[in-house]
């Protein structure tokens, strides 16, 4: 009597297709187990790749006369891992790739049968999950180990070690077995669990191992708790690994600024050193800075004052009655409105004696010149003589 998902006769039917969902470089095992009261050996075991088309269909591995040899791309990522005397010829397939997604197709061979028991396992394979994980301190993060499989393995055991580098020593994180006598663990494991060292009350064991999933979760994540993080599944004498890198990112304290959190900020020796020295030098030149101004505009008020005395004083003994004219224009400005001067080149009074013995005197008047007058064309003021130089009145 023949029992399970498999067909006898020449045709090859296939009546069960289970599908399989890994990802990239997870490892997958595909059950190929021929059930039958009858007690007859399996001589014959091939495993074959059917991608689709248009790629051709490729062996993946061959069992035969107690060798079992995987081929092709195959090599040193496939092996047989069930148990041939109990007519089991499953596949356990490493680092799954991309382009091993498709439909595998065991056949089993009896002795002294012509039939073929043949089952197909439709495997997908999706993208690599990340193998590093970036946690805040303070946070939590689960860690997945689930070993995928079409058959129903009971796990015998599951650790989590912790290694944070070379040379330091590996340390237990969970341990699982169904025996042991710790009561601690979640019930729909049915089994239990125990941690310890630095990571008691801290790791919990959350993954359904009913269904080979070994995912612990890591709370209350210390700076101390980055590296490597090694989960290891026991099916019997088969064990699937898978190691994830957790990196520890440690974050500023952040505070709530109210008006009671508000405090002095504490400078430096060198910060206060440096805004002494500024606020001394400051005050140290500011008066001296203020000084140089003040002399500066006296200097030029002398000076402009000198000037003018001198060269009043100088019209002034050229000719009396026109630099006391000229003093006193000088001093009396008209009410009310500015005086604009124009500059008057003197020429040398000769003076000549006539035959009578008297002498002829020359005298200039200066004349303001206002504004508003500068642009007059009628303007007498502006009237100069054919020689360029202003008119002069004469007296006699």
């Amino acid at each position: 009597m023949v029992t399970g998902y498999y067909s006898l006769g020449l045709n090859d039917l296939i009546v069960s297709s289970p599908e399989l969902t890994v990802h990239v470089g997870d490892s997958a095992l595909m059950g190929c187990v021929f059930e039958s009261t009858e007690e007859k050996l399996m001589t014959k075991v091939d495993w074959m790749l059917s991608p689709g088309e248009p790629a051709q269909d490729e062996y993946v591995l061959y069992y035969y006369a107690n060798l079992s040899v995987p081929m092709g791309r195959f090599q040193n990522r496939a092996c047989l891992v069930g148990d041939i005397l109990r007519h089991d010829g499953s596949l356990l397939l490493q680092d799954v790739q991309e382009a091993d997604q498709g439909t595998y197709t065991c056949e089993i061979r009896l002795e002294r049968e012509s039939m073929v028991f043949k089952k197909a396992v439709v495997l997908h394979v999706l993208p690599k999950e990340p193998k590093e994980l970036m946690v805040h301190v303070g946070d939590s993060t689960r860690m997945g180990c689930v070993f995928q499989s079409t058959e129903e393995k009971h796990v015998t055991k599951v650790d989590w070690m912790f290694s944070s580098g070379e040379p330091a020593k590996e340390e237990i994180v969970l341990r699982y077995h169904p025996k042991l006598k710790i009561p601690v663990g979640s019930p729909q494991n049915g089994g239990n669990f125990q941690n310890q060292g630095r990571f008691q009350n801290r790791v919990n064991l959350v993954g359904d191992i009913s269904r080979n999933d070994g995912s612990i979760v890591l709370q209350g994540v210390k700076e101390s708790d980055r590296g490597n993080y090694t989960c290891s599944i026991h099916l019997g004498n088969l064990v699937f690994k898978k190691t994830v890198m957790l990196h520890v990112i440690q974050e500023e304290p952040q505070m709530l600024v109210t008006p009671a959190a508000l405090s002095p900020v504490v400078l430096s020796g060198n910060q206060l050193v440096m805004i002494v020295g500024i606020i001394c030098g400051t005050i140290l030149l500011l008066p001296v800075l203020m000084l140089i101004v003040k002399r500066t505009c006296r200097n030029k008020r002398s000076v402009y004052s000198t000037t003018l005395v001198k060269s009043l004083e100088n019209t002034k003994k050229a000719n009396p009655e026109v630099g006391d004219e000229l003093c006193h224009l000088a001093a009396v400005p008209s009410a009310g409105e500015k005086h604009i001067y124009s500059s008057i080149t003197t020429r040398e009074v000769i003076e000549e004696e006539d035959p009578s013995g008297k002498s002829e005197a020359t005298y200039m008047t200066m004349h303001p010149v206002w504004p508003s007058l500068r642009s007059d064309p009628n303007n007498p003021v502006e009237n100069k003589s054919a020689g360029g130089m202003p008119k002069t009145e004469q007296a006699f």
